[in-house]
């Protein structure tokens, strides 16, 4: 009799997550929701940086800064937007605008760096530029000119898919010196949360509307950036291994994290870059 119990209990309970979801799926309020929260959290993502770009300008020089974040998040903004378009993936407009909108701010950002940049430093970013136009157009025109209909979906879902998950996977190297540190100087707080709050959004949209492209790299940030979250809670009170054994290739380390993630140092010279974050 208390296994019977036991059993009209669990399936009590998964009637109820059935009827939850199914009246997520059925409220058009609810997606709203989920995009506005998305598009508040990637906004303050794409932002974040503007403190960089400030003080590039002002030393009118890029200094130490890597370009590199800020042309791949680029990509990742440029195939994502591609991907939302109706011709492309039908009823994902708002995945399309809000990558739009990434899309004209990177851009910026990457201008800014060409213009302040030195000899050497324009030369690769011009590269890394005309990689990224390279790959670009080779989506679009492959998908406009040799797929239709579901085919297109799924090729130019992969595409974004795959440098949407690049772009969340990025941090793992600071995640990775924070645990090596015991510091989480290198990792701040308010751009994690919002990695965490941006991936969990667009992920829970991919689900409700059934879009592996938009829920699987998502979870991912979601996953990442509750990671970052649970090691900020571990270590933020710790005063970090700089002395201690090892701490001198830690730093170092670092440095060279920093340099091609962004990320920032105790006195502000660098702004963590977001990861773009979303499909």
């Amino acid at each position: 009799m208390e296994v019977l119990h036991f059993l009209f209990g669990i399936f009590g309970a998964l009637n109820l997550i059935y009827r939850f979801v199914n009246l997520c799926l059925s409220s058009r309020d609810f997606k709203l929701l989920l995009v506005r929260s998305g598009n508040a959290a990637a906004l303050f993502l794409f932002l974040a940086p503007v403190v960089t770009f400030r003080r590039i300008i002002k030393k009118r020089s890029t200094e130490d800064f890597s370009g590199v974040p800020y042309t791949m998040t680029l990509l990742n903004c440029l195939l994502s937007a591609w991907y939302g378009l109706p011709f492309v993936s039908p009823n994902n407009i708002l995945v399309s605008t809000v990558n739009g909108a990434g899309t004209a701010v990177e851009s910026i950002y990457v201008v800014i760096f060409l213009v302040y940049a030195s000899k050497k430093g324009k030369a690769k970013m011009l590269g890394l530029l005309a990689l990224v136009l390279f790959i670009f157009g080779g989506v679009a025109l492959i998908s406009l000119l040799a797929l239709h209909g579901q085919r297109r979906k799924v090729f130019c879902g992969f595409a974004a898919a795959i440098f949407s998950i690049c772009m969340y996977a990025s941090p793992l190297s600071i995640m990775r010196l924070v645990i090596k540190t015991k510091s989480v100087e290198y990792m701040p707080f308010l751009l994690s949360l919002f990695v965490f709050l941006c991936g969990t959004s667009w992920f829970v949209y991919g689900l409700l509307g059934r879009d592996p492209f938009v829920a699987v790299p998502n979870g991912c940030g979601s996953v990442l950036g509750a990671m970052q979250l649970i090691l900020y809670a571990i270590y933020r009170n710790e005063k970090g291994t700089a002395g201690s054994d090892g701490s001198a290739a830690a730093v170092s380390g670092a440095k060279s994290s920093m340099e091609m993630n962004g990320k920032p140092t105790k006195s502000g010279s660098q702004l963590h870059h977001p990861v773009a974050e979303m499909v």
